[in-house]
């Protein structure tokens, strides 16, 4: 006995009664709203925040203190992964969300400009994905990122001969 594939517009789309699904009618049912509940863990809406937060030129990263050196060597390890809530802090009802940032910025950047840039893109990104209104980011620059002198990287000269 050989099966055959089908190949070509699916004619009918029969349930366990018989019925084709396709051409049932919706009249009378409530909303798809209504028949069931979705929830969205905070981690998930951090996760977002935190990935929408670091696409923003001039943020060089998040956390601050001793959270931002455990990650920044927890991400050197082989096998150990980024942490992308790094730095965020979100509170998540039924239909809206709240964010807080730790950010570390470049020297040189305009701070009101990216720290607007940023709330920006991360109010965006998360109604975008998740559906919830962001009603707040707040965002507190924890440190800026200076480039690393020239100087710095050259051996020190010995004052003595």
């Amino acid at each position: 006995m050989t099966d055959t594939i089908a190949r070509g517009p699916i004619e009918s789309v029969p349930s366990t009664n018989g019925k084709d699904l396709r051409q049932r009618s919706t009249a009378g049912l409530p909303a798809p709203e209504s028949r069931g509940r979705t929830t969205i863990a905070d981690s998930v809406v951090a996760q977002i925040a935190g990935m929408a937060a670091r696409e923003v030129p001039g943020i060089h990263s998040l956390g601050a203190g001793m959270s931002r050196a455990i990650g920044a060597m927890r991400d050197h390890v082989p096998g150990g992964g980024s942490n992308l809530s790094r730095g965020v802090k979100v509170e998540v009802g039924e239909r809206q969300a709240a964010v807080d940032l730790d950010v570390v910025v470049e020297y040189g950047v305009a701070i009101l400009d990216i720290t607007a840039g940023t709330r920006a893109h991360v109010i965006s990104e998360v109604e975008r994905t998740t559906g919830l209104e962001v009603v707040e980011v707040n965002i507190s620059v924890v440190d800026v990122h200076l480039p690393q002198d020239e100087d710095e990287a050259a051996p020190l000269e010995s004052r003595v001969q």
